[in-house]
């Protein structure tokens, strides 16, 4: 349905052209608040025709970009994205910024800096965390209706052939940042957060099982979080039955969803625990109403707050907390040891992502 606004559409602007980008365009164009004016990218072409795709203009300078709009969502490859986001929040431009943020703790700690000095506000798309399933899951586990949350799997079990990484930055440490835990693994890592909230260690392993990259492919980790919830973490890119699974064991029931790029109520599912009945099962229905998650619901809940001038909501809330997560996963691989948050105070950590990553015999 199209968000309608009875003030003057904000302007929007898309830096970057590719695949992610479409997506942005496409939530934009059903809304009523927000309006795409420009779009820019490295390569003049695909600039050219994303905006006769899209109807809207290109632009070929990021200063002329952000002196046009109200929004900048920056959709570029991560390496340049904290010099991109923070030139627009100087401007006093709202930035939505795509995930992951930046390449390191680092990097985003500039990028926060500079939204904390600026009027305008910083979102981060983790667009997992968005639809109306998944808000009533998290509504029920923070309210203690299902019960304690005991144990908890995150699967992110992809598939990126040589294909996928023939892309010059992709699969690098120094311009894609990380593997498959940041590039993708990030994103349901960001739900189970969103669900159990703050953590407490993260013990971890990067593996190169298959793909001539430098990064991982691989990876594996267990997370307990700060309520007690102990995780097992699983994301990999050689997974030729691509699936998206997070699930959560409480005393009473186990919630899962499962799916691959997006989820909406039929993913999800409750089964109860022996004893619990059915009245209480009924008080557990996920809502008819359904929203699924994406872009499109990201915005529904980002927009409003932008117009009105408001703080970002609680969907676009704890900013570093899954970056800290993968942060935490590299440095454990690397030193052998559990990482705690405050392990993350010291440079070392919170700097590059770069860890060793180890093979299989073969």
């Amino acid at each position: 349905m199209d968000q309608v606004s009875s003030e003057a559409p904000l302007r929007a602007g898309i830096l970057g052209t590719g695949g992610v980008a479409r997506l942005h365009a496409d939530a934009l164009a059903q809304r009523g608040d927000a309006v795409l004016v420009a779009v820019s990218d490295v390569n003049a072409a695909s600039a050219d025709a994303f905006a006769a795709r899209y109807g809207t203009t290109a632009v070929h300078d990021l200063d002329e970009l952000i002196a046009a709009v109200d929004v900048l969502h920056v959709c570029t490859p991560p390496a340049v994205h904290a010099a991109q986001a923070i030139a627009a929040l100087r401007a006093g431009v709202h930035v939505v910024l795509e995930k992951p943020p930046a390449l390191s703790l680092a990097e985003l700690d500039t990028i926060l800096a500079a939204a904390s000095e600026s009027p305008a506000s910083l979102a981060i798309v983790f667009q997992q965390r968005s639809g109306s399933a998944a808000a009533a899951v998290k509504r029920m586990l923070d309210a203690g209706q299902l019960g304690r949350p005991l144990l908890a799997t995150c699967h992110t079990l992809w598939y990126r052939g040589p294909e996928y990484y023939a892309v010059p930055w992709r699969g690098t440490w120094e311009s894609e940042g990380g593997g498959t835990t940041l590039g993708h693994g990030i994103h349901q890592i960001d739900l189970l957060a969103y669900l159990l909230g703050d953590w407490s260690s993260v013990s971890g392993e990067l593996w190169r099982l298959d793909r001539d990259v430098e990064v991982e492919d691989t990876s594996l980790a267990t997370i307990r979080f700060a309520g007690g919830v102990i995780a097992s973490v699983v994301s990999s890119a050689v997974a030729p039955r691509e699936v998206s699974h997070v699930r959560i064991d409480t005393d009473r029931a186990t919630v899962e969803v499962e799916h691959l790029y997006g989820h909406g109520r039929a993913n999800w599912r409750i089964t109860l625990a022996p004893g619990v009945d059915a009245a209480t099962a009924a008080e557990w229905a996920l809502p008819d109403d359904d929203v699924p998650s994406g872009h499109a619901a990201y915005f529904d809940a980002v927009y409003p707050a932008l117009v009105a001038g408001e703080p970002v909501p609680p969907v676009a809330g704890s900013p570093s907390r899954s970056l800290e997560i993968v942060t935490a996963i590299h440095a454990s691989s690397r030193l052998g040891r559990a990482i705690t948050p405050a392990d993350l105070d010291d440079p070392s950590n919170r700097g590059s992502l770069r860890a060793s990553v180890a093979e299989p015999p073969r």
